[in-house]
Parts: C-alpha cells; structure tokens; sequence
C-alpha cells in the first residue's frame, strides 16, 4: 500500500494512492481502516508530511562512506559499535513541496537524505528478529543539519531541531524490503547522494531494536536512518529532492530566513 496524508480544500485526512488518484481512508491507518468511495485526482490535493510523530529518532554514523573526514563535523574513521541515536522535536516536521527555512546566523545547513521507517504498533524491548514486525512502511526524509551549531555546541538541540528540519514523505509505502533500497539525493537536479540501503552498518531492525529498549515507540514515531557520503550547504533558492525507488520523491525548496 501507498499511504499519503493530504489536503483536498478544507478536508484534511489519510487516503490510498491508486495510480493518479486519491481514495479517502475512514479511521487510523494503525488499525484496520475502511476506504471511502469516493477519490480525488492526485493532481488536485496537496500531499502533507504522511503523520504527525510524537517523536522522531535519528542515527549518525551510520554509512561508512558517512565517517571521517566524509563528515563535516569530524567523526570516527571507524563504523561505531552501536546506533548512535539522537532526537528531533515533531515541531521540525514538514511535508513535501514546503520550504526548508535556513535560520538566521546558523551558518552552513547540509541536506541529509534519508530512509525514514514509521512505527506503525506500540512497541517496547523488541529484539531484531522482531522489530521489523512493528514498522507500518517507509517514506523519505531529508535530516537537515546546521553544521556550524552541530559543532559548536554542546548539545544538538538547535543544528538538528529548527523548524522545518525534518521533511518528510510524499508516502508511507509497506512491504518494502528496507534492506535494499536504492536512495539518491539531488540538489538543482544534480544528483549529490547516491547509494543503497544494504550498506548501512546498523540495519533498520538493529535500529528499531535499540530504540525500543530505552523508549516506547508509538504509532507514528519515525526513525531516521542515517545519510551517505558527504553532505554540503543549503542556499536559499536552492530545491531538494531525496528519491527512494519503490517509494518516491520528496521535493523541498530552500528559502532564507
């Protein structure tokens, strides 16, 4: 299934995407759903951020073309033992087509393209060989990063959790393999991430795992799984697409502040 959240007028709701358009979804997409009859040209909604978390986590580190001197920041040259996980306030989430707002006297913001898992079940103390079981599907996600914050300060708070630092979408799709994935990140229509989700170093149930013996993962969470390769500065103007094969682009302009 390819589940978006959208806006159609004033109506705002879940709905199924069936080719080019939208059918309407009665009740949560975390329970069993109806479907209504009635459909909406996809042309014609405006696709939001496909939920609303109550919390989002995030790795770093997690590709080895990401260590080193790969990494603005500085890091280690070698993969760490173990997720090293952060949090994202909800406030920073934004849909596809909304702006990614540089804010003022941050310095360099990189993009981050990202596999993004949703929580689809509560779930706490899970193993690896059953996490995946709580995972509803996967979506898009660009983990935008004010460099200069991220490493002048003690804590993430403000590089990782302005506002619009976390776009997401255009749809959660499941029964996708999270193992291999093609993800590609353009910049201006040049392509500037490249790479395949069978190379992260701790896989989608690792991280899910981990995650869960610290913390209740809710319906809707969602779970950043980390960037590839080297990252560099946003400018206003600028327009990101971070593509993922099987679920689609998300597209996100740049605008100062």
């Amino acid at each position: 299934m390819m589940i978006c959240r959208f806006r159609y007028g004033r109506r705002e709701a879940h709905g199924l995407v069936e080719g080019e358009r939208v059918r309407p979804i009665e009740g949560s997409i975390f329970r069993d759903f109806g479907l209504l009859d009635e459909t909406f040209p996809l042309s014609q909604v405006r696709l939001l951020a496909p939920v609303r978390p109550s919390k989002i986590l995030a790795v770093a580190l997690n590709y080895r073309s990401h260590l080193g001197e790969s990494l603005p920041i500085g890091g280690p040259a070698t993969p760490p033992p173990k997720p090293e996980l952060f949090l994202k306030p909800p406030s920073a989430v934004i849909g596809p087509e909304e702006a990614i707002v540089l804010p003022r006297g941050a310095g360099r913001v990189d993009y981050e393209g990202e596999l993004v898992a949703v929580i689809g079940r509560r779930a706490r103390g899970l193993g690896p060989d059953e996490a995946l079981g709580c995972v509803l599907g996967y979506t898009c996600g660009n983990d935008v990063s004010a460099r200069d914050w991220q490493q002048g300060d003690l804590q993430w708070w403000r590089a990782k959790g302005s506002d619009t630092f976390a776009p997401l979408g255009p749809c959660i799709v499941t029964d996708l393999d999270p193992t291999n994935l093609e993800l590609q990140t353009r910049v201006n229509g040049e392509v500037v991430q490249k790479t395949n989700t069978s190379l992260l170093i701790h896989d989608v149930a690792h991280l899910v795992s981990a995650a869960s013996q610290v913390m209740t993962l809710e319906p809707g969470d969602v779970l950043f799984t980390g960037t590839p390769g080297a990252t560099a500065a946003l400018k206003a103007g600028d327009v990101v697409e971070v593509e993922i094969g099987g679920i689609g682009v998300l597209r996100n302009r740049v605008e100062g502040q």
